[in-house]
């Protein structure tokens, strides 16, 4: 091969790929900001790791659970060979149908299986009535149970499955459910709905299933359950699965169900195996660029991001679109119809990240995700569990990465303690480092280029002769100023996110917290140790309960801010537009220099003591 051949081939695989680019990558820092090339092709996201319930250990087959020959068919023209440990264990078990059950399982280990397969075979096809009903915490766990019955029943003539959820049409439901049915799938609220409307008889129910139980409390559904419990008085079996087991779970299971097997795959409250878990310790004002750090660095990306409240969600989400990243919101504001639209283009990949509230991203069940990330830390290790539980499924590895600041490493441990899976520290990717790995994502995209569709072999003569006089090192050099001068630019004086001071381990003495922390602000750090002796300033800061505080994110917030320890404030006093805080006074000072003049949410923060207003 000649030299000029080689380099029009090079010519062509940056041609190529450079279409690629322009096709899907994302235009990143428009507006006010510096425009790059952000290196994230739509195209790798194409490939889709689908559920598959046969795993790398061998176990029992299919065969050996007690399905009936129809199932059987119907599990295997789908490809699926051996149970997963929740099917193994809880299939033999529900099939006598006369068992209550307690089955433990992470999200994502086939737990749908685990209880549809039984229930399909359990069911008498040629009564038209309701006789197993599923209830879930969300719309979207609703259809994925009822699409995935809808598989396995393939070959069972006369089965009828319904899925009855709010925001959609109730009237639709009925008629469905009034053409005769064998299975109902409901959300509590949709179900009571009919309960109370009459259209819906339970009194023939012999199978009721409790999926995602622990969601369904987190979410006030308590009340709901047990009104659902009480109108199914002829059950012959309650199944309840739940990735935790805590406390009114257990309550709800003692008063309802009768001396139930209980199967728990892994340990209750354990975190997943497969997940690696990080942290990245950094201060508050930082953790929007250590987000945005973080995702530049894993251009590979395909993530589910959680914040506490939905107005933090949602400004996120905003200026993530507006410097160009694929992302959207998922909250409590949005309709069912716009929450539909999200979900949908974060299935087939259209958006790499969504970012959500944890009510919100309830129920959501996306193959393939490979980061969470916790933009704070939630005050629930159960909460942690069932985030980081959206990655590393069905066999697949992932990694949950958690933002924290230094006042929240102890949250951290107890998180670690009981989810029992090491968390590792990590630094927070420098400038450099981001765009070295940008840098060779790139290339790699570039060298697996493929060539051999497209008539590329017309050009090759033309561009042999176009870089004539320009060497391979030549071609290179140019490509990366093309695609990455902007880039580098604009991590060229990228600081340093990392927060260096010592962290407070658990049950270390409080009085020497003071003296851990990093001097950055001078010698006042070190009159934290006389802060304290009752003497209060009231200070008056132009942020309320209309900004989406309540006083415990409100207090947490002042405190990341300024740096300070919870003793040295007083009574928080908020309003709609305004509040008033009292604090030590020899804290004042420091506090006002740590949030007055700072931006939230696009506006000025003004503090000052309440009587110079």
């Amino acid at each position: 091969m000649s030299v000029k051949t080689g380099i029009a081939i090079i010519a062509i695989k940056i041609i190529h790929s450079l279409f690629i680019i322009q096709c899907g990558y994302l235009r990143l820092f428009t507006n006010a900001q510096v425009s790059f090339v952000h290196l994230w092709p739509i195209n790798i996201f194409t490939t889709h790791n689908s559920f598959t319930f046969a795993q790398i250990f061998k176990m029992a087959s299919f065969e050996e659970l007690g399905l009936n020959e129809h199932l059987l068919a119907s599990i295997t023209e789908l490809g699926f060979e051996n149970p997963t440990p929740i099917q193994e264990k809880a299939i033999p078990v529900l099939l006598s149908g006369t068992k209550d059950f307690i089955g433990l399982a992470q999200t994502g280990t086939g737990k749908t299986a685990a209880f549809g397969l039984p229930l399909l075979q359990l069911v008498a096809v040629a009564d038209k009535y309701p006789q197993a009903l599923i209830v879930c915490p969300t719309r979207e766990l609703c259809i994925q149970i009822v699409n995935e019955i809808e598989l396995f029943k393939k070959r069972v003539r006369g089965m009828h499955v319904v899925a009855v959820y709010g925001g959609a049409s109730i009237g639709m439901q009925i008629k469905d459910i009034k053409k005769g049915v064998q299975l109902v799938v409901a959300t509590p609220g949709r179900l009571i709905d009919l309960i109370e409307r009459k259209a819906i008889n339970l009194e023939q129910i012999k199978y009721v299933v409790l999926d995602e139980a622990d969601e369904m409390l987190n979410m006030g559904f308590q009340d709901d359950i047990e009104f659902i419990l009480q109108n199914t008085p002829n059950r012959e079996a309650t199944w309840l699965f739940s990735a935790t087991m805590p406390p009114e779970i257990r309550k709800v299971s003692r008063r309802y169900m009768n001396e139930p097997f209980e199967v728990t795959v892994g340990k209750a409250n354990t975190g997943n195996k497969n997940i690696d878990h990080q942290y990245f310790v950094t201060s508050a004002q930082n953790r929007y660029e250590t987000l945005k750090r973080l995702i530049d660095f894993n251009p590979g990306i395909y993530g589910l991001i959680f914040t506490r409240t939905k107005a933090d969600a949602q400004e996120i989400a905003e200026k993530l679109t507006r410097e160009g990243y694929d992302i959207d919101a998922l909250h409590g504001d949005l309709t069912q119809g716009q929450r539909d639209k999200v979900m949908g283009q974060f299935r087939d990949k259209s958006l790499q990240l969504l970012i959500a509230t944890d009510v919100a991203a309830r129920g959501i069940d996306v193959q393939g995700i490979t980061h969470v990330i916790n933009y704070e830390l939630p005050d629930d290790v159960e909460v942690y569990t069932h985030r980081s539980g959206r990655t590393g499924r069905a066999g697949n590895t992932g990694i949950s990465m958690s933002i924290v600041h230094t006042r929240e490493m102890y949250r951290l441990k107890q998180i670690e303690k009981i989810v029992q899976q090491p968390f590792h520290r990590l630094e927070i990717p420098s400038g450099k480092d981001v765009c070295r790995k940008q840098f060779f994502f790139f290339m790699d995209k570039l060298l697996q280029a493929d060539i051999s569709h497209g008539d590329y072999e017309t050009y090759v003569p033309m561009l042999a002769e176009k870089f004539s006089d320009v060497s391979k090192e030549e071609v290179l050099k140019r490509v990366a100023a093309l695609e990455f001068d902007r880039f580098l630019k604009y991590y060229e004086n990228a600081e340093d996110l990392n927060m260096r001071q010592p962290a407070r381990e658990p049950g270390g003495a409080r009085g020497a917290r003071g003296s851990e922390r990093r001097d950055d602000r001078g010698k006042g750090r070190n009159r934290q140790e006389n802060y304290g002796n009752g003497n209060y300033t009231r200070l008056f800061v132009n942020l309320g309960t209309k900004d989406g505080f309540y006083k415990a994110s409100f207090l947490q917030f002042i405190l990341d801010m300024s740096d300070l320890r919870k003793d040295v404030l007083g009574k928080i006093d908020m309003r709609e537009m305004n509040s008033w805080v009292e604090v030590d006074s020899k804290a004042a000072k420091q506090m006002m220099r740590s949030l007055d003049g700072k931006n939230y949410k696009g506006r000025r923060i003004r503090m000052n003591e309440a009587n110079s207003r």
